[in-house]
This record gives structure tokens, C-alpha cells and sequence, in this order.
């Protein structure tokens, strides 16, 4: 059997090796065997080696660390070489105040914010569900309790008469009391007026750029309770930060944006439930021309590391089980991991790509980009703004493209002529209306080798 993530060939023992012992118990478990070489060849034991390890193993384990592994005596080619058999433990195993994880080859040391999550992991808890014991029902915003409960009536996922209880009772009911003392986390995130004052970053940050990234033109930050921060977030980039723009079908005006507002939407309350709040950072929304960047310092399940995988059918887990209770029975989330089959029925009502995931260590960032769509129309009001502006007068070009045309000229002599790239913009804002006034007129001339190529006169 190979070296592995669960596996380790020690040639002799040395105390050190209660490290890699005690990262097993913390990790998946695994096997240490003393007495085989780099390559799994056994080398053996001596017999006052072999007599002294039994002994004094088992007995190390349990004092230090206060658990139980199996030491087991093997042979081989008349070989002896001993076998330590580590289990998972459900609690944290410290050894000597410190705790060791195993993590592929590696063994390394749990400490800070890392060694908090294990630890509550090792408890059945998690972040969003730790009491806060200064907290009180009455001191949860009333607004954002009356804006919960108008969504879940909407969304059906309450009754009139589940809603018509007291605000006690409603936390109770959603589960965010700790042993119906204290409000946990996730109540105070949702509900409080100004979630900073216990978790710092617990806001939206928004900017837009220009030409590059450190091209920052204006900002803003959305502060206040969870429930309140999503429509407030939505409301302001797609009435400050995104510019539709106006496409007509037939004689119906049609705004288009870059990006779906339903497929922002989900993106962000996922930013939000899977965030890690003890990172103190605050979500982050960079909008550009023709594109959005969201981020925020959270995780994914370990199975579902890829975008490929997050389009595909999965179950959910948010990191913040408690808090996306609250945004589940306000209809705000969907269980199951729907929320991401509603980003691509979003994304195809554009036509639009799906967003790019980068997640990583530092964080989950999306790319959101512009539909071609988007892009295209965004192309004409830029050629359209030069000739406006005054670098092309349309007038001054009008009378160009006529004295131009006094010997018939192709569609694509008079865009060179005036110096204009995009075919659609040109036919739109320039052939087609000359043409219905009357100031050109399509021919195809008798010229060798012309073929039916259309020219103007």
C-alpha cells in the first residue's frame, strides 16, 4: 500500500511522531508503521526495540493526548515491524496545548481564526449559531423584522398566523435562540440595526472603475441588517452603477443590462450566507464597462470547488446554516442549491455567459460579464456619442457621404471614407435614413465583375 494523506513509514520511532499521531485524530485518521523504509520495504525491529514500543506507545497516546490507538505487532520475511492504527475523533484532540491537522503530506498547526472554526466544528456548531448574551429581542430592528415577515407571506414560506406572533416567538420559531437563552449570531446579523457593532466588515462595499483597476470613480457601502442590505444593494448598483440601455422591438422600448438583475441577485445572497464573518471583510462589488466582479472572504463545501460543479445538480450547504435559515423562510434563498439553477435561467433570458468562479483560500470571487447584447448597443452609443460630441459632426458627414457618392460607391468604401468600423451602427444611423429621405439611392451599376454588390449614388 502507497505513502499517502493517511499513511506514513517511519524506519524507527521518535516522540516527535505524537504529532503526526494527534493530526490523524483531527483530520480523517490513518496509519503510522514504524519499522519500514521510504519505499514500504519493512526493515524491522529489533526485539528490544519491538518489546519497549509496545509498551511505551499505547501508553504516550493516551497520556498526552487522553485517546486510544490500536498498536498492533506485524511480521514479515521473519521481519517484526509495528502498526498504529488512529481513528477520527468527533472532539479536537490537542497534544501539549496544541493542535496538529494532517493535510495531504503535510502536518501543520491549527492556530487562530482556523483553530476557532475547528473547534466548533468538533462541537456540532457552527459560527452563526454562538450566542451573543448581551443581545435582547428588542433591541432587533423593527423594520427589518416587518420586511422578513412581508417576504415570507409573499413567498409562502410562512402563515398569516405563523407571523402573527410575537418577536420572541419568531426567533424562537426560526431556531435563533441558543438553549432559549441568548440570540446567536445569525439573529443579529439579520435583524440588528448595525451588525458592526459585534462583527466588523458586515457590510457591502461597492465601487465602480474605470480604464483599470486602480481607476476608482465613485463609491458607496450599504450598512445595516442582512435583510435589509440585499434590496438596498440591488436597488443601487442598477440605478447608479449599471446603465441600461435602450434596444426597440418594433415600437417597444426595451431597457437592456449588462447583467440579469434576478442573476445579480442570487449571486449576492450566496456572497452572503457562505460568508466567513469573522474575517472582518466586507463583501465587494467592482463594476466596470462591461463587466462586475463580486467577492467576498467565504467558502464552499470541499466537493463543490468549481464552477462546473455549482451549475450541476447539489445539495446544499451554506457555511452560515442558521443565518440562511432566515433568508430561506423569508423566500429570499431557495433549499436544495436551486439558487443556482435560477442564475442560469437568468443568464439565459440574455443570452448572456455564465458567471466565472474563482474560489480559493482568500475567497470567492465572481465574473459576471456583459451579454453580447449588452455589448453590442453599448458599441453603437459610443459611436454614436463621438458624432455627438462634435469629433464627427453628423451633418458635416451626412454631406461627406453625399459628395462621396456623386460615382456609386459599396457600403464598405463609404464606412472607410468616413471612417467608421461598426457595419450595424453605420446602416442604422447613416445609410438606412439617408436612403428614406431620399439622399442616396441603392443601384447595382453595370461594372465587370461587380456581381450583385449594392452600391450608392
Amino acid at each position: 500500500m502507497p505513502e499517502h494523506q493517511t499513511i506514513e513509514w517511519k524506519e524507527s520511532w521518535h516522540d516527535e511522531f505524537l504529532e503526526w499521531i494527534c493530526g490523524y485524530a483531527n483530520a480523517y485518521g490513518g496509519t503510522l508503521y514504524i519499522g519500514k523504509n521510504d519505499n514500504g520495504d519493512v526493515v524491522g525491529l529489533s526485539n528490544k526495540d519491538r518489546k519497549k514500543l509496545l509498551e511505551m506507545i499505547p501508553n504516550k497516546i493516551t497520556d498526552t493526548m487522553g485517546i486510544v490507538a490500536d498498536v498492533n505487532l506485524l511480521y514479515e520475511n521473519e521481519l517484526q515491524y509495528i502498526e498504529i492504527i488512529v481513528d477520527k475523533y468527533p472532539s479536537l484532540i490537542s497534544y501539549h496545548g496544541k493542535y496538529f491537522y494532517r493535510s495531504g503530506s503535510t502536518m501543520r498547526t491549527i492556530t487562530g481564526k482556523e483553530l476557532d472554526k475547528a473547534i466548533l466544528k468538533s462541537q456540532g456548531r457552527t459560527w452563526d449559531g454562538m450566542p451573543i448574551p448581551k443581545l435582547k429581542v428588542s433591541d432587533l430592528r423593527r423594520e427589518a423584522i416587518d420586511l422578513f415577515k412581508e417576504k415570507a407571506i409573499k413567498r409562502g414560506r410562512l402563515t398569516e398566523e405563523e407571523i402573527k406572533v410575537d418577536d420572541t416567538i419568531l426567533m424562537e420559531n426560526l431556531h435563533l435562540f441558543e438553549e432559549e437563552e441568548h440570540l446567536i449570531r445569525a439573529a443579529m446579523l439579520a435583524f440588528y440595526k448595525d451588525p458592526e457593532k459585534w462583527v466588523t466588515g458586515s457590510y457591502i462595499k461597492i465601487g465602480y472603475f474605470g480604464d483599470s483597476d486602480a481607476d476608482l470613480k465613485y463609491q458607496d457601502e450599504v450598512h445595516g441588517s442582512l435583510i435589509e442590505q440585499v434590496e438596498k444593494t440591488v436597488d443601487l448598483v442598477y440605478t447608479k452603477y449599471l446603465k441600461a440601455l435602450i434596444d426597440y422591438r418594433g415600437i417597444q422600448r426595451i431597457e437592456q443590462f449588462m447583467f440579469h438583475q434576478d442573476a445579480f441577485r442570487e449571486i449576492l445572497l450566496n456572497a452572503i450566507v457562505h460568508k466567513d464573518y469573522s474575517s472582518c471583510n466586507p463583501i465587494q462589488i467592482s463594476v466596470y464597462e462591461d463587466k462586475i466582479y463580486i467577492w467576498n472572504d467565504g467558502e464552499m463545501p470541499p466537493d463543490l470547488n468549481s464552477a462546473d460543479k455549482l451549475f450541476m445538480k447539489h445539495s446544499s450547504k451554506p457555511y452560515n446554516p442558521r443565518l440562511a435559515g432566515v433568508f430561506f423562510k423569508s423566500g429570499m434563498i431557495e433549499a436544495w442549491g436551486r439558487g443556482f439553477e435560477k442564475i442560469k435561467e437568468a443568464c439565459a433570458k440574455y443570452n448572456a455567459p455564465l458567471p466565472e468562479y474563482d474560489i480559493n483560500k482568500s475567497g470567492i470571487m465572481v465574473l459576471c460579464k456583459a451579454c453580447d447584447k449588452y455589448l453590442n448597443l453599448l458599441n453603437e452609443s459610443k459611436n454614436l456619442d463621438l458624432v455627438q460630441n462634435g469629433q464627427d459632426n453628423k451633418q458635416d458627414l451626412n454631406m461627406l457621404i453625399i459628395t462621396f457618392c456623386k460615382q456609386p460607391r459599396s457600403a464598405k468604401e463609404i464606412m472607410d471614407y468616413i471612417k467608421i468600423n461598426d457595419r450595424s451602427f453605420f446602416r442604422r444611423h447613416y445609410l438606412n435614413p439617408m436612403i428614406k429621405t431620399g439622399y442616396l439611392k441603392m443601384t447595382i451599376p453595370d461594372k465587370p465583375k461587380s456581381g450583385n454588390q449594392k452600391y450608392y449614388s
